[in-house]
């Protein structure tokens, strides 16, 4: 059984610029295939993929201001914010031709 993906292409030249720009940082790369199959907290992801703290917080949010990463969260009984982090998208494409830049996101489900 095949399973359909959602692809969406992205017309506006500065939001091919700002995305382009965005999977160029190898940490923004790591922490997206971190949290691509399960939602993460900082933590884990700073633990699992072996970046700073401080570096996977500037890049979350990089990430979330580019709408790339679905926010949930939780406040624990102690009354402790968790903030747990998953990937909107599954792969992203950028096709170079005849001076026109096209990109175009896979959508995780």
């Amino acid at each position: 059984m095949q399973t359909l993906q959602t692809t969406f292409r992205i017309e506006e030249l500065g939001k091919k610029d700002t995305l382009l720009e965005v999977v160029s940082d190898k940490y923004c790369r790591t922490i997206l295939e971190s949290i691509m199959y399960k939602p993460k907290s900082i933590m884990e992801i700073t633990v699992e993929a072996k970046i700073p703290i401080s570096t996977v917080y500037r890049r979350i949010q990089t990430l979330h201001d580019n709408n790339l990463v679905a926010t949930s969260g939780t406040i624990t009984e102690d009354g402790k914010k968790l903030f747990l982090y998953k990937s909107k998208v599954k792969g992203i494409q950028c096709n170079f031709n005849n001076g026109q830049v096209e990109v175009e996101l896979t959508l995780n489900k």
